[in-house]
């Protein structure tokens, strides 16, 4: 996750907001350009039309690129306080022009947003520190149950390509009898962090319309609720 990623990954940018704040509009999107570190460094930050972020910081001395920003093997003290005065300037701007969303990516957030319509649910954050923190589980009022799970992770870990691309997946219970024919589809994978016999990991890029999502959500909610223990006749004497 890069440093732009960890800032904005569950917030939305208002447009309005953003050409208060001075963001210029160019053909592609949103421009906005600062200094950092008394103007020792340059930064600047793109918004495009669908969202997509690209930020800069330049280094201007040599004015090149200051790579060694986006570089961990880099830890000294000069590095790490251009980084924290990027990441605070990049912070400004979070604040002053973005919304607080639940998830990252469009599609989760519909989906959490129809889970509370039908079920009257929000999600909570176990996790509250940590690569883990935007993690956010679904639970049955009435026991508490995991029915669904959102997560922020590498494609790679579904897929098992070497795809770094952060994506939202969903985590949800299905009947066992149906898992080998389920994970067939496109977007549909054994569960990754849980059983694999009774769970399921769904891809939230679209790769399934947001019906069959909530189809699979229905299910592993009545999979997950409290069951009703049969009702014993006394034989009589």
């Amino acid at each position: 996750m890069n440093i732009e990623e960890k800032v904005f990954g569950r917030k939305r940018f208002v447009p309005e907001a953003m050409r208060e704040f001075g963001f210029i509009k160019t053909d592609s999107g949103y421009l906005f350009e600062g200094d950092l570190i008394n103007g020792d460094f340059s930064a600047a930050l793109t918004v495009s039309d669908k969202g997509d972020l690209a930020g800069t910081v330049i280094d201007k001395i040599n004015g090149e690129e200051y790579r060694q920003l986006r570089m961990e093997v880099f830890q000294g003290a000069y590095v790490g306080s251009v980084r924290a005065a990027y990441e605070e300037w990049l912070g400004q701007i979070a604040a002053a022009c973005c919304r607080e969303v639940l998830f990252s990516s469009d599609q989760a957030n519909r989906i959490a947003e129809r889970i509370a319509d039908g079920f009257g649910i929000e999600p909570d954050y176990p996790w509250e520190q940590g690569r883990y923190q935007s993690y956010g589980v679904f639970r049955h009022p009435e026991n508490s149950k995991w029915f669904a799970l959102i997560m922020n992770v590498k494609r790679q870990v579904l897929l098992k390509n070497g795809d770094g691309t952060i994506v939202d997946i969903i985590n949800l219970k299905a009947d066992p009898e149906e898992i080998v024919k389920l994970t067939e589809q496109n977007g549909i994978y054994p569960s990754y962090h849980m059983n694999h016999k009774y769970w399921i990991s769904v891809l939230l890029d679209g790769s399934l319309t947001d019906d069959a999502v909530m189809s699979l959500v229905n299910e592993s909610f009545d999979l997950t609720k409290n069951r009703q223990s049969p009702v014993i006749k006394e034989r009589s004497q």
